[in-house]
């Protein structure tokens, strides 16, 4: 556990630290170059910013183990992490919707949007190139450690250089078509806004699920029954119940077995489903296994 707190630590950090670099930038340049739209998306940049410094908090408090106000461990910090990534997530693409909306009435009222220059472009490239190379790299790591919060960043990222492409097309229009284009460059921020706030709601989804106890994808539980019923010694099994604790899951199961088995048999036959399970999705998994009594 501590060699995966520390990579999803440096996977997080390196993502923070380019974040920084590309917000200076698309400030910067937004300011200078008079594009709206390198700002708003320099303004989702900070967002990245803000949820990995959340990511690094998280991980650090899911990575703690399990003590006596905790005793299935610290885990659903890091779904409480997936959760507030998603919500800041939905938040910036409402916000981007909101900024480019206004300036798009403006322009059909007859006001003149300023045009925005090269560098604005030049900027809005690097950044597209930049932030899709740490999104590969960030969800690599983070489908590798089996962390939901990591690969949520990873998303962020994705939606950052996507956002970036709506903006190089905007400002590349608006430079290149003449001035009753210039809307070109709020209109792409607009366009993209919506699918920053569908990939919002797809990251709550299953956070807000986990945290309500709802129960591991119905091929995960196919998965689990077919591991149970493997193992020799077992007659039958009943009330399955699953569910996620941040990366780890929870199992609790009746399996039934021979009466007339001796004690130590039906613990070794126990055992045997719990290292299946752990051998499948992982030794943090929660096994709790009731053994019952075949009645004939």
């Amino acid at each position: 556990m501590e060699q995966r707190e520390k990579t999803i630590f440096r996977v997080t950090l390196i993502g923070s630290i380019v974040n920084a670099i590309l917000i200076a930038l698309k400030l910067t340049a937004g300011i200078l170059g008079r594009s709206s739209a390198l700002i708003a998306d320099g303004v989702h940049s900070l967002t990245d910013f803000i949820t990995d410094l959340i990511v690094l908090i998280f991980v650090k408090l899911s990575g703690k183990p399990k003590d006596k106000a905790h005793s299935y461990g610290h885990g659903k910090f890091e779904t409480l992490a997936t959760l507030i990534i998603g919500v800041f997530l939905t938040l910036a693409g409402l916000g981007l919707l909101v900024s480019g909306g206004r300036k798009i009435v403006s322009s059909l009222n007859g006001v003149l949007l300023p045009e925005p220059t090269w560098l604005a472009f030049a900027v809005a490239t690097a950044s597209i190139v930049v932030k899709e190379i740490l999104y590969r790299y960030t969800v690599k790591i983070g489908n590798i450690v089996k962390s939901d919060a990591t690969i949520a960043n990873a998303w962020h990222h994705r939606s950052d250089a996507i956002s970036s492409l709506g903006t190089m097309t905007g400002i590349g229009g608006a430079i290149l078509l003449g001035d009753r284009w210039r809307i070109l460059d709020p209109l792409a921020a607009v366009l993209v806004s919506v699918f920053i706030v569908k990939s919002g709601f797809d990251i709550m989804r299953p956070a807000v699920n986990e945290l309500l106890e709802g129960a591991l994808p119905e091929r995960q539980s196919a998965e689990i029954s077919e591991l149970i019923k493997s193992v020799k010694g077992v007659r039958g099994f009943h009330n399955l119940r699953t569910r996620k604790i941040g990366s780890a899951i929870a199992v609790d199961v009746h399996v039934k077995m021979d009466g007339k088995l001796l004690l130590k048999e039906a613990h070794d036959i126990a055992t045997q489903i719990e290292e299946k399970i752990r051998g499948k999705f992982g030794k943090e998994s929660i096994v709790n296994i009731h053994m019952e009594p075949l009645k004939l």
